[in-house]
């Protein structure tokens, strides 16, 4: 009988449980919530990306938690980034590396099973508002979607106009508007927000997509008082800095865009005020970041709550002579990332790291078991340990057969012609030469 308790114990005891690593943050049934800024660079206090920015709440959430300095995208555009994110496989995988198609319309859709529909199975409610999928895929994933709350709105009426010269699409817009924050989407997701943490019953899994800085660069007046014009300091850039690479490289980010382009920027004078609008729209959803941080603090669930704070790619303000994403530099691969929460010392941590990445890390954090079919790795270990040895590097695509590859000090690109280029960030942050 004595033998056969303790081949029980030893049965028991090998069955498949959280890694060890793992353990010092599992409680029962954490719950998670992920916190989407849409076009949200390295222009945030902590990662040092602009001297004048202003985030006071994101950069109180990195004091709390692991900040990576060297987080990417696998896609500098919203549809695929997202997908990949969610989906837990990279575009390559996945074949959606543009606007269209959805993950829902990719073959790999049948093998994949969504991060928030992967919660729910494990007895977690969903719910999220704003953008978290880019499009419709937000009400078929999460069993709760609030809604969009206006999306990029609100905007001048046809009679008003756009409020600058710029003949580009309507979404190209910048400046000061609406009068008022409570008629801004981002403030209504906050609200949603804050209302629906008291009355959640745990566990639950909550998205809270917010959709500025992306254009239409609007806020109220208020947030462009915190930059005052001639102040703003516009982006270190060279002269030439686009001589040393291929045509085709070129022409894969500067051919066709709905952006202005940078030579338009400079004849009507609009670099300082494209600078501004962004800066007051990132301090403007940094607010509304604040709103849910301190409604989770002052929550039942402040100790059991995982928060990820991350953007979808980052943008680029004039840099590489260009606008908006959609490059294989680093000021469009790059995002900031932090994660919060129960048993994560405040650290922060140089090490590539992946979008991808998320779904395996959120997994592991909860105690559940992992997908094998996942192809990023869990952040786990670094939240032990932000030096911890790290043998992975961060992937992005730009359209099939272009890629960029970051490490630790360097960034490769292969384009789909063969040309390529390789930086040193140890003495070329900027990527110029």
């Amino acid at each position: 009988m004595m033998i056969l308790r303790l081949i029980l114990v030893i049965a028991i005891a090998s069955v498949a449980l959280p890694s060890a690593i793992a353990q010092a943050f599992v409680t029962e049934k954490p719950n998670v919530i992920m916190i989407g800024v849409d076009d949200l660079n390295d222009w945030i206090g902590v990662l040092g990306g602009h001297p004048q920015a202003k985030t006071p709440n994101m950069d109180r959430l990195a004091k709390k938690g692991m900040l990576f300095t060297n987080a990417h995208c696998q896609s500098p555009v919203c549809n695929p980034s997202r997908a990949s994110l969610m989906s837990g496989v990279y575009p390559e995988t996945s074949g959606v590396y543009f606007l269209n198609p959805s993950f829902d319309q990719s073959p790999a859709a049948t093998d994949h099973t969504m991060l928030p529909v992967r919660f729910q199975q494990e007895g977690y409610s969903t719910s999220a508002a704003g953008k978290l999928y880019h499009s419709g895929e937000n009400k078929k994933y999460f069993d709760k979607y609030a809604g969009s709350f206006g999306g990029f709105g609100p905007s001048p009426s046809k009679k008003e106009g756009k409020l600058t010269s710029f003949k580009g699409v309507k979404l190209w817009d910048w400046g000061v508007y609406p009068n008022s924050d409570d008629m801004m989407p981002d403030y209504k997701i906050a609200d949603w927000a804050t209302s629906e943490l008291k009355d959640k019953s745990e566990p639950f899994f909550m998205g809270v997509g917010f959709y500025r800085p992306h254009v239409p660069q609007y806020a109220p007046q208020k947030w462009f008082d915190l930059y005052p014009e001639a102040e703003v300091q516009l982006p270190e850039v060279i002269s030439d800095d686009l001589k040393d690479i291929s045509p085709y490289a070129d022409a894969l980010t500067r051919k066709v865009m709905v952006a202005p382009r940078h030579e338009w920027v400079e004849e009507n004078n609009e670099w300082v005020p494209l600078v501004r609008s962004y800066l007051a729209c990132v301090s403007f959803v940094d607010e509304q970041v604040g709103k849910v941080l301190d409604a989770i603090e002052s929550s039942p669930h402040a100790d059991n709550t995982y928060i990820v704070l991350f953007s979808d790619h980052g943008f680029h303000l004039g840099e590489k002579e260009r606008w908006a994403k959609r490059s294989l530099w680093e000021d469009s691969t790059r995002v900031p990332l932090i994660i919060a929460g129960p048993g994560i010392e405040p650290g922060v941590s140089g090490k590539p790291v992946e979008l991808i990445d998320l779904y395996p890390t959120l997994l592991e954090l909860a105690g559940l078991s992992a997908d094998e079919r996942l192809e990023g790795q869990s952040l786990v270990p670094l939240l032990k340990n932000p030096s911890a040895d790290w043998s992975h590097w961060a992937r992005t695509s730009f359209g099939p057969g272009n890629i960029s590859i970051r490490s630790e000090q360097y960034r490769y690109i292969r384009y789909k012609d063969g040309s390529e280029e390789f930086y040193d960030h140890s003495n070329d942050p900027h990527e110029w030469h």
